[in-house]
């Protein structure tokens, strides 16, 4: 007989393609992938001796046989295969039979009249025995007090369609005494008929769903190929762009070194003129000298008149130098070319993501999702529970805004994309306009600010600007308070400097020590009544919060100093 050491533990029979796993323990190579395929769906593989639990299930290490062979085994030519295993025990998941004395097997039937669970060898007397011939068994399902009256602990046989529930018999005495019932039975049969409805509805969502799936899918391929041709077109089309412009500078550097060239050859040329003017000047001049010094009387007479005729008779040409000749031009023509360039380009930029943000892929059409219900007639507009802390929380509620050139002051110069303004000294030759500002540096953006929560973010450089939001009824008339972005009622503002800020709203006025930032992120939530700044980073360190009770539709607005600008950023 085997001694123990050389017995499975799962299958209690000699050792059979031994393997072993990390506590130590062997067993039938079968015996063990069977029973770990059996609890595969956990997640969880359990040593069957041990219990000692791996979250990944091991590889078993393969032992040599004959380690765990018996002489009784050897002495056969072709060893009978083992039993097959009893791999029918209860795991965690598993109900387990109430009949088992130690380790139980899975209960497969339960009994409602002996309220137990049963397993396949435990459950034969329910089949063979004429005790046990009115019991009714249901298939476990692990709910056996659910199958129970919690009331008579009686078997639930009949429903009552007047509380919608399933009764015991003795319900029928008085709990439920001249309902409308039936048996469990015949209610199933009505029911199975709206669950075969039902199911088909529910087959034919699936349906639906793998069509969408499969046309998502479709869609998604054709978008990718879409994306690489749009890719590989704006390659060529920008390296031909490119190219263009390296042909510009060839041909500028052509022009400035061809204009050089004939300036320098034409100034060559005059300095070798002037060189040989001059000596022969000089020539003339000695030869005076040399007549002016002699003593021979005749010879100056005779000589004098000759040379005085030639020198008044010969008229040399003067050279002229233009002062304000320069490549500075061809310098400022190249930068405004740049300026107009990078505007044209920005203005492009802005119309295409425009064109292709209002163009959704896909869409869920999920009415709880609204971004807007509506009550007692009333449109609500869904705002945050709390202020976002990232950008990319931020820029879901990002908007586009365009500078209204009808309200700019006429020396504040708007980009061609009324994204950004500039005050210079120049005034511009805006329309009248009554909605003008007539004495202050300021402009508002064309879009309203109402109902949602909205975010923008702008570039500022220079001495100083001011941004901030305000009604469509401030004052656009004179220097005063009245028509002040931030020193009134109507308006609320953060003015920012090289060196600090301050935050401005009717006569309050609070300074404000923070880093200083180029980039200023607006966030609005006009039901919310909050208005917050803040310095833009991964992180969004907050400036400054206005609270405030808006009553009317707002407007974004800005201040802008001499030689400062204000640029409205693309989200």
């Amino acid at each position: 007989m085997s001694s123990d050491h050389n017995l499975c533990y799962l299958c209690k029979e000699d050792l059979r393609d031994p393997v072993s796993i990390p506590c130590g323990h062997v067993f039938c190579s079968i015996c063990l992938n069977t029973y770990w395929d059996h609890v595969d769906h956990t997640g969880t593989y359990v040593c069957p001796q041990c219990r000692v639990a791996y979250s990944k299930r091991p590889t078993p290490r393969r032992l040599q046989s004959s380690r765990y062979s018996t002489g009784h085994r050897t002495s056969e030519t072709y060893p009978p295969p083992p039993p097959e295993p009893d791999y029918n025990y209860a795991g965690p998941q598993d109900v387990g039979c109430d009949i088992c004395i130690g380790r139980k097997h899975k209960a497969v039937k339960s009994c409602l009249m002996c309220l137990a669970h049963y397993c396949e060898k435990h459950l034969k007397p329910h089949f063979e025995s004429s005790t046990f011939k009115r019991h009714k068994l249901v298939d476990e399902i692990g709910h056996l007090d659910r199958q129970i009256c919690p009331q008579h602990q009686k078997g639930l046989e009949l429903y009552c369609r007047t509380d919608q529930m399933c009764i015991c018999v003795l319900c029928t005495v008085k709990e439920h005494k001249g309902h409308d019932m039936v048996s469990a039975e015949q209610e199933r049969q009505e029911k199975q008929n709206l669950l075969g409805a039902t199911q088909a509805e529910v087959q034919q969502k699936i349906h639906e769903r793998v069509k969408q799936m499969e046309e998502l899918k479709q869609a998604v391929e054709a978008l990718k190929s879409s994306a690489q041709r749009a890719l590989q077109e704006s390659e060529k089309l920008f390296g031909d762009m490119l190219r263009s412009i390296e042909r510009m500078q060839a041909e500028m550097t052509k022009l400035i070194s061809s204009n050089k060239r004939a300036a320098t050859n034409s100034a060559e040329g005059h300095m070798e003129r002037l060189s040989q003017e001059i000596a022969d000047l000089k020539k003339r001049d000695a030869e005076l000298t040399q007549l002016s010094r002699t003593e021979d009387h005749i010879h100056f007479i005779q000589n004098f008149q000759m040379l005085v005729a030639q020198t008044e008779a010969e008229e040399l040409p003067s050279v002229t130098v233009n002062p304000y000749f320069s490549f500075g031009t061809v310098t400022k023509a190249v930068s405004e070319m740049k300026v107009h360039l990078n505007e044209y380009t920005n203005e492009e930029l802005v119309k295409v993501a425009k064109t292709v943000n209002k163009m959704p892929f896909c869409q869920l059409d999920d009415r709880k999702r609204r971004r807007t219900t509506k009550s007692n007639g009333a449109t609500l507009y869904r705002t945050p529970a709390q202020e976002p802390r990232q950008r990319e929380e931020f820029l879901k509620y990002a908007c586009q805004l365009t500078l209204d050139p009808s309200t700019a002051y006429r020396q504040l110069h708007l980009s061609r994309g009324n994204r950004k303004a500039t005050l210079k000294k120049e005034p511009q030759s805006y329309s009248e306009s009554s909605h003008r500002f007539d004495c202050l540096p300021q402009v508002l953006c064309k879009e309203q600010l109402s109902g949602g929560c909205y975010y923008w973010e702008v570039d500022w450089s220079g001495e100083g600007a001011s941004i901030g939001v305000t009604y469509k009824s401030i004052k656009r008339t004179g220097y005063g308070d009245g028509s002040r972005i931030g020193y009134n009622r109507k308006s609320w503002s953060l003015f920012c400097s090289d060196s600090s800020y301050s935050a401005r709203h009717n006569k309050d006025q609070i300074e404000i020590n923070a880093p200083y930032s180029s980039r200023i992120g607006v966030f609005l939530d006009p039901s919310g009544g909050t208005l917050s700044f803040y310095s833009v980073s991964d992180t969004m360190s907050l400036i400054h919060r206005f609270q405030a009770s808006f009553s009317e539709t707002l407007y974004a607005g800005f201040w802008v100093w001499y030689e400062s600008s204000i640029t409205i950023c693309q989200l």
